[in-house]
């Protein structure tokens, strides 16, 4: 079962309503944790559920120690009964290793139920601050079999984290098994359901395979949403190439940036899209954060995955494809409501 949240505020809702029923273990992996509202609800429900016994694993990046978190914050946590690590921390010398963020988005109760997308554990992205305007995010809750996809993503980047990449081993399954149980489960929904994870070290650009893949498979319409768009040869050439054998190629971006330098790379990006035919919207109402693509009413995918090079090339990332199920036309239901609130800006770069 694959549940679509088209807002933060429900996605949020739906993650402590089930925070609240672990009885086994949580784990959680994010980019971006900042203290507040948001993220002080979750750290008072893991502190309680520590304290009755649950295992409770939480994984952030090291970028947070620049201005949102202390260095010490993983001490503070494990205080409380939570085993944190901070991935890749920042040290103080150059090397190439700093550019592999880990921007995962994931958080697995029990085995059974899992969510990711584009939200990070800070206010702006549930909408209770509002530093660009109102804040466009996407996520999913799965429920099922596929949730143990999720688990070994964790898992994996939980045994790598604080270890150079010669010294991490493929995950040790015999070992974690009581974590990768297949719950009985009897499913509520036809169609097909499949969390990935791309890693930056493996030299296989998993994300941008997905992406290119649902691109190359669509006969009517592919459609994006992304708050950056800094993409490839490869990816540039196969959205052109759908456009011009017919396929509605449509591209949704930010209407008011989080950082401007970014949004004028964005926006050199248009003038060859369009020249193909492909269609580009920027949404009005403020930042457009999520990251994801729906195609034929058949496929799409929601995740971490923007259409920039960081993301495809340099960050852990992970996502989820979904194909014949239910959330696909709640994803297409959403994307045709947000085009409503965009301006089309694809008659302006094409001169």
């Amino acid at each position: 079962e694959a549940e679509y949240f088209p807002v933060g505020e429900a996605k949020f809702a739906s993650m402590i309503k089930e925070l609240e029923k672990a009885e086994k273990f949580i784990f959680m992996e994010y980019f971006i944790v900042e203290e507040g509202i948001m993220w002080n609800t979750i750290l008072e429900i893991l502190k309680r559920k520590a304290a009755e016994g649950v295992e409770v694993r939480f994984m952030y990046d090291g970028m947070c120690a620049f201005d949102l978190l202390p260095y010490s914050y993983p001490k503070k946590l494990q205080k409380y009964g939570i085993n944190c690590k901070m991935s890749n921390k920042i040290r103080p010398f150059v090397s190439t290793i700093q550019n592999n963020r880990d921007h995962r988005k994931i958080t697995v109760i029990d085995g059974k139920v899992g969510y990711t997308g584009g939200y990070n554990l800070a206010n702006e992205y549930f909408n209770y601050t509002h530093p660009y305007g109102e804040w466009k995010d996407t996520g999913i809750r799965l429920e099922g079999d596929a949730v143990a996809s999720l688990t070994a993503a964790f898992l994996e980047m939980w045994e790598a984290s604080g270890k150079t990449p010669a010294d991490v081993d493929v995950l040790d399954i015999e070992a974690q098994k009581k974590y990768l149980v297949q719950h009985p489960y009897q499913a509520k929904q036809t169609g097909y359901i499949q969390p990935y994870a791309d890693c930056p070290l493996d030299g296989i650009q998993v994300g941008e395979d997905v992406y290119i893949s649902i691109v190359n498979k669509a006969d009517r319409y592919c459609w994006f949403m992304t708050p950056y768009l800094i993409i490839t040869d490869e990816m540039t050439h196969a959205l052109s190439l759908a456009a011009r054998r017919g396929v509605d190629v449509r591209i949704i971006t930010p209407g008011i940036p989080d950082k401007k330098l970014i949004y004028s790379i964005t926006r050199s990006f248009y003038h060859n899209l369009v020249q193909d035919g492909v269609r580009i919207y920027e949404w009005t109402p403020g930042f457009c954060h999520a990251k994801m693509s729906v195609a034929d009413d058949c496929m799409a995918t929601c995740g971490t995955i923007n259409l920039d090079y960081r993301s495809l090339y340099h960050h852990f990332e992970n996502g989820c494809f979904m194909a014949d199920c239910d959330a696909v036309l709640d994803i297409r239901r959403d994307m045709e409501q947000t085009l409503e609130q965009c301006r089309e800006v694809t008659e302006k770069y094409k001169s």
